[in-house]
C-alpha cells in the first residue's frame, strides 16, 4: 500500500500578498539604483554652487553657503572667455553628424533586414568590427590626412569623424528596429505601387519612430561627449565644449567648483534632450524585446 503526502495549497490571498511584496522589493531596488545613478550628478550640482574654499574641504561641506560664482566664471565674468562658440561648435557637429547617420543608416538597415542582401551577417560583422579598433590607434593617420587636406580646426572634419564613428552603432540599432516591421504592411504598399522613398518616409519611418528617436539621441550624446579627436584636431576656431571644459584644469591647480559648474552647463543640453525624448527612448530601446 502506498501513501501519498498532500502538499498544502496556498490561498489566493497569500499568492497576491507575495506578489505585492515582490513588486514592492523590485520597486525599492529600482529606486535605489536610480538614486545611485543620480547622486553623482546631484553632488556635482551642489559642488558647483559652493565657493572654491568650501568645495575643496575634506570632507566636503554640504551645508556651506551657496553662490553662483562658479557659473559666472564659466560664462567669462572674470576671464572674458565666452563658452558660446564651443557650445555652438558642439551643437553643430553633433546635430549634423546625427542627421547624416540617420540618412545613411536607415537605408542600410532596410537592406540588411527587410530586403536582406546576400551574406548580410558578414556585412553586420564588418560594421561591428570597425568599433573594435581603439580610437587612439587611428588618431595619427587621421591627423596627417586632415593636415594634408587643410581640414584641421574645422567643424566639417568633426562631422565626418562623428558620422563614421556612430554609423556602425546606428546600423545595428536600426536593423533591430526595422526587423520588427510587419511584412504585410510592406506587401500592401508594394501592391499599391509605392516606391522605395515612399516606403521609407511614409510607411517605415512612422512605424519605427521610437527607434529613430533612440538612435538619434544616442548618436547625439556620443558626438557631444567626444573629446579625443576634438582635442587633437581642433584649436581656436572649431573647439568643442569638452575641449573648453579641459581648459579649466590649469597649472595653478584644479578649481573644483568652477569645473563642476562648467560640467553642469555642458551636460544640460544632453539632459534636456534625454528628458524630452525619454518616452521615445524607452520605446525604442525596448522595441522587439517582448514577443
Amino acid at each position: 500500500m502506498t501513501t501519498t503526502i498532500a502538499t498544502p495549497q496556498r490561498a489566493p490571498g497569500d499568492l497576491r500578498s507575495t506578489a505585492r511584496r515582490r513588486r514592492g522589493m523590485l520597486g525599492l531596488l529600482a529606486w535605489l539604483c536610480g538614486v545611485m545613478f543620480f547622486l553623482p550628478f546631484a553632488w556635482m550640482v551642489l559642488t558647483s554652487l559652493h565657493s572654491e574654499s568650501d568645495a575643496a574641504t575634506n570632507p566636503p561641506s554640504v551645508a556651506a553657503p551657496l553662490t553662483l560664482q562658479g557659473y559666472r566664471q564659466f560664462f567669462g565674468a572674470s576671464t572674458g572667455v565666452s563658452p558660446w562658440p564651443s557650445l555652438v561648435n558642439s551643437f553643430s557637429a553633433s546635430l549634423m553628424s546625427t542627421l547624416l547617420v540617420l540618412v545613411l543608416s536607415i537605408p542600410a538597415a532596410y537592406a540588411l533586414s527587410i530586403k536582406p542582401v546576400r551574406k548580410w551577417s558578414d556585412a553586420m560583422f564588418f560594421f561591428l568590427s570597425t568599433k573594435m579598433l581603439p580610437a587612439v590607434a587611428g588618431l595619427l593617420p587621421i591627423y596627417l590626412i586632415a593636415k594634408n587636406s587643410s581640414m584641421l580646426d574645422n567643424v566639417g572634419l568633426l562631422v565626418i569623424l562623428y558620422t563614421s564613428m556612430n554609423l556602425p552603432i546606428a546600423v545595428w540599432m536600426m536593423r533591430s528596429f526595422l526587423a520588427e516591421v510587419p511584412v504585410e504592411i510592406l506587401e500592401a504598399a508594394s501592391i499599391d505601387g509605392a516606391g522605395l522613398p515612399t516606403v521609407l518616409t511614409r510607411i517605415i519611418a512612422p512605424v519605427v519612430a521610437p527607434g529613430i528617436a533612440a538612435t538619434s539621441l544616442i548618436c547625439f550624446i556620443f558626438s557631444w561627449n567626444e573629446l579625443l579627436f576634438a582635442r587633437v584636431l581642433t584649436g581656436v576656431v572649431a573647439g568643442t565644449s569638452p575641449v573648453f571644459l579641459t581648459g579649466f584644469v590649469t597649472s595653478q591647480g584644479l578649481f573644483l567648483a568652477k569645473v563642476c559648474a562648467a560640467a553642469v552647463c555642458i551636460s544640460l543640453p544632453v539632459l534636456i534632450a534625454g528628458f524630452a525624448a525619454q518616452d521615445k527612448l524607452v520605446q525604442g530601446l525596448s522595441l522587439g524585446a517582448v514577443k
